[in-house]
């Protein structure tokens, strides 16, 4: 039986026409760059949790497609993987943008990661395709608006306190969980207040200090 919590969200719903409820979510950030075989294995491997057991459902998702580029003088993109690394950083960026639903472009993301780690690049457009999206982010990148979103992006990463050190930096309500990334779910659930708790978190542990300190060290992309 749904609580009363539940209905009283629906009703709000129906009267104001927001889903109040929604300001309980957790917000998970996930700063990275789009060649970096770690950032791509975390969300083809990982962050597609969030597809599972309605996940989704209690999460904010925030994905910044810019982690160890560096922006230049002249208001040029360096990044750590080479120009195609901007290309498809700028790429996700803009379909991001233009497709702000966080399933719909996660989707699109999830594709071309999936190539990325694949070694088949050169099929990344077949992504709008197989996700069902419009080409319309290529546009946004020939125009040029790709490059504002980039900057915003740099600017940012810039001003993370802490600084990220690597990517994937993932953040759990703004607490970066430094080398534990890939346990993010159990973090997620222990910072989700509200009371329509989904599956993916019914059997995960309480977070306590030993958890918190046993943080395993996976392979990541390093700033320089």
């Amino acid at each position: 039986m749904a609580s009363p919590g539940f209905f009283t969200c629906m009703l709000l719903a129906l009267f104001i026409g927001i889903w109040p409820c929604h300001a309980q979510n957790v917000t998970l950030s996930v700063y990275y760059e789009t060649l970096c075989p770690y950032c791509s294995d975390f969300i083809v491997n990982h962050l597609v949790k969030l597809f599972h057991s309605r996940l989704f459902s209690i999460v904010n998702l925030r994905l910044v497609p810019w982690g160890n580029a560096v922006l230049q003088s002249d208001g040029s993109f360096l990044c750590q993987h080479g120009p195609n690394e901007c290309l498809l950083n700028t790429i996700e960026a803009c379909t991001i943008s233009v497709y702000p639903n966080e399933e719909q472009h996660l989707s699109f993301i999830l594709c071309l990661e999936r190539l990325a780690s694949a070694n088949k690049l050169n099929e990344w457009i077949n992504c709008f395709n197989t996700t069902g999206l419009a080409t319309v982010p290529i546009d946004c990148y020939k125009s040029g608006y790709g490059n504002v979103l980039e900057n915003q992006y740099a600017a940012e990463t810039a001003q993370l306190d802490p600084p990220h050190k690597f990517v994937p930096w993932v953040l759990v309500d703004g607490q970066p969980l430094q080398e534990d990334f890939k346990n993010f779910v159990t973090y997620v659930c222990n910072a989700y207040k509200g009371e329509q708790v989904p599956e993916a978190c019914h059997p995960l542990p309480l977070m306590n200090n030993s958890l918190k300190k046993a943080t395993p060290s996976y392979p990541v992309c390093y700033a320089t």
